[in-house]
């Protein structure tokens, strides 16, 4: 089973950056597309970001367009979510996954599998 490692998170203040890897077991970018996901507490696990495998389309919330961008590099089998002007609203678990079904809703959690363990991601000041 494709086992996926996410990294990158941490404690920023408003307005800064991080850049969040989604590192995966296997060469699998090739054949999948890549969603970006998140939890904040007490919340469900909404879409972030999702880059498509077959023309490299990408899709992004409307809370975060802008302002992340999600990349890819199949040669390193990792996916990227560069996350910039940060917010506190942006504070979650950040997850990456891929979809279980040959149609998928790119946003929607539900059409996902594989989560890794998450990366924490705080914006305060």
């Amino acid at each position: 089973q494709v086992q996926l490692v996410e990294s990158g998170g941490g404690l920023v203040q408003p307005g800064g950056s991080l850049r969040l890897s989604c590192s995966a077991s296997e060469r699998i970018l090739d054949y999948y597309a890549i969603g970006w996901f998140r939890q904040a507490p007490g919340k469900e696990r909404e879409g972030v970001s999702c880059i498509d495998v077959s023309d490299g389309s990408t899709f992004y919330a409307d809370s975060v367009k802008g302002r992340f961008t999600i990349s890819r590099d199949n040669a390193k089998n990792t996916a990227y979510l560069q996350m910039n002007n940060l917010k506190p609203e942006d504070t979650a678990v950040y997850y990456c996954a891929i979809p279980i079904y040959r149609d998928y809703r790119e946003l929607n959690p539900s059409d996902f599998g594989s989560w890794g363990q998450g990366t924490q991601v705080t914006v305060s000041s």
